[in-house]
């Protein structure tokens, strides 16, 4: 083994998980969901909310990628895979490069919001439900729910969208 790499691999895999570790997020609003679904332009986008749905109050674990627990990556992994056969990547950094960028005023269900969480290299990400709400599993509170992106926590660290499934083949 070349000296030093096993140290490189840990460290890399420490920064690689820590992609939902920043600070707590505010004590989430769960909203009782709605037909989501409607919203959705494509079959495929309408499996992914629900999916994502049917996780409600699934709990948080650092490194989750299973209803047994989930952390913000693990749950957008574990939706798109189940719902839609994609797979996407497993970091935060990924997904935020994934598909194509999506402008705030084009949200449509599915689509993947990300954002910045403190000064940490580490990024944030759910599901766009429509109406102006995310699902997404946060660190804080310990469970899968919806939160608004209207509210001045996530207007303020949003960081961007991305779309993965548009064709309506999907």
């Amino acid at each position: 083994m070349i000296p030093g790499l096993k140290k490189g691999v840990g460290v890399l895999l420490v920064v690689a998980l820590t992609g939902c570790a920043g600070a707590p997020p505010p004590k989430p609003v769960v909203v009782v969901p709605v037909t989501h679904t409607q919203l959705a332009a494509t079959p495929a986008q309408a499996q992914v909310v629900t999916v994502a749905q049917s996780l409600l109050g699934s709990p948080y674990q650092y490194g989750g990628a299973t209803p047994k627990g989930f952390d913000c990556s693990g749950f957008i992994f574990y939706v798109y895979q189940t719902a839609a056969g994609v797979v996407l990547p497993r970091e935060t950094q990924g997904l935020s490069q994934i598909g194509r960028p999506i402008d705030v005023s084009d949200l449509k269900p599915a689509d993947i919001v990300y954002f910045k969480i403190d000064r940490s290299l580490s990024l944030h990400a759910g599901i766009y439900l429509g109406d102006g709400q995310f699902i997404h599993a946060p660190s804080s509170d310990g469970q899968v729910n919806i939160q608004s992106l209207a509210t001045d926590y996530w207007k303020a660290r949003y960081m961007g969208a991305r779309r993965v499934l548009w064709r309506s083949g999907l």
